[in-house]
């Protein structure tokens, strides 16, 4: 039973920085843009919120700092394709390699020049670490599950809902969505589709930012490890169309392929002599796995907003 809860348990913290991704990728769809540089900017979040972490040792500083280095990713991926008209899915992968790029040069430039241990200030992992909520956190197998956690884990729950109810119960909600589906209807009806796109975007980016935050001071303890956030962007790209563009669900999505990768951990190679190898490709082929069945549920209800991934051209509506 200990081992089943220790299980749950660390798919949940493995699941967070896959929601941050999740989500932000979500409302820059519903925007009509496919923003395939989520990695990139998960990368650029986790390498500066570290350096905040670092050194001003303040926990807002830090969170700011992952937030507006993932926006400023979106900023770029958002001029070029918004203002400029770049092809989207080219822009996305630049702005995977660029972000990574900074980030890996960043920490080695860091490390290069770190004297003593190269960690966050203390009291910035103290902040981060599992919140306890009195008697609930004690409570047996619940209180452990969902009430021993970090604050990025409460924040990132409490966005999902709150995600969920703008998209569908708020005025500008569904004009987001009206331009995620017919941006040309939507500008005669009177909705400034750039302005509403560039917000979205920047905030799309920003809460992407907020996950690489999650990996580089709460995954990793406030220790740079290069190459961090290791593929979770694009298992959150895939994770988009695995919950159909719904933020509540990306919850229980973000759950599952959080459990497929921390799964190595508690099956012994005694009782199941699997190459570790194995377990590492085993969320990547889930992915693989759910874009090939996405593919094939034709409901509407399930399909991408329908101008996602194509530049509006307001002069040709």
């Amino acid at each position: 039973m200990n081992s089943v809860v220790a299980f749950l348990y660390a798919a949940i913290l493995a699941s967070v920085p896959l929601m941050y991704g999740t989500l932000g990728e979500i409302i820059t769809e519903k925007a009509g843009h496919l923003n395939l540089g989520v990695e990139g900017m998960m990368y650029m979040g986790a390498a500066f919120g570290f350096l905040g972490g670092y050194l001003t040792g303040n926990s807002l500083v830090t969170i700011l700092l992952a937030f507006f280095a993932g926006m400023f990713g979106a900023l770029i991926y958002a001029f070029l394709t918004i203002s400029l008209k770049a092809n989207q899915n080219v822009t996305g992968l630049a702005l995977t390699t660029f972000g990574t790029g900074v980030a890996n040069f960043l920490g080695q430039s860091l490390l290069k020049n770190a004297s003593g241990a190269f960690v966050v200030q203390k009291n910035v992992i103290e902040f981060f670490k599992p919140v306890k909520l009195g008697f609930l956190s004690e409570l047996p197998v619940i209180g452990q599950l969902l009430f021993s956690h970090s604050i990025f884990t409460y924040f990132v729950v409490a966005l999902a809902i709150g995600m969920h109810i703008y998209l569908n119960h708020t005025h500008t909600g569904l004009n987001l969505r009206a331009i995620g589906e017919n941006p040309a209807a939507a500008d005669a009806a009177g909705v400034n589709v750039t302005l509403y796109k560039y917000i979205h975007l920047l905030l799309g980016g920003g809460i992407c930012g907020l996950g690489g935050a999650y990996i580089s001071l709460v995954t990793c303890a406030g220790n740079w490890q290069q190459n961090c956030v290791s593929g979770q962007g694009w298992i959150a790209v895939a994770l988009v169309i695995f919950v159909s563009w719904k933020p509540g669900k990306a919850v229980l999505g973000a759950f599952i392929f959080g459990a497929l990768s921390v799964l190595k951990l508690y099956i012994p190679s005694s009782v199941l002599p699997i190459p570790p190898a194995f377990y590492l490709m085993l969320p990547f082929f889930v992915t693989c796995l759910v874009l090939v069945f996405s593919s094939i549920r034709m409901r509407r209800e399930n399909q991408a907003p329908a101008a996602c991934g194509v530049n509006y051209f307001r002069e040709e509506r």
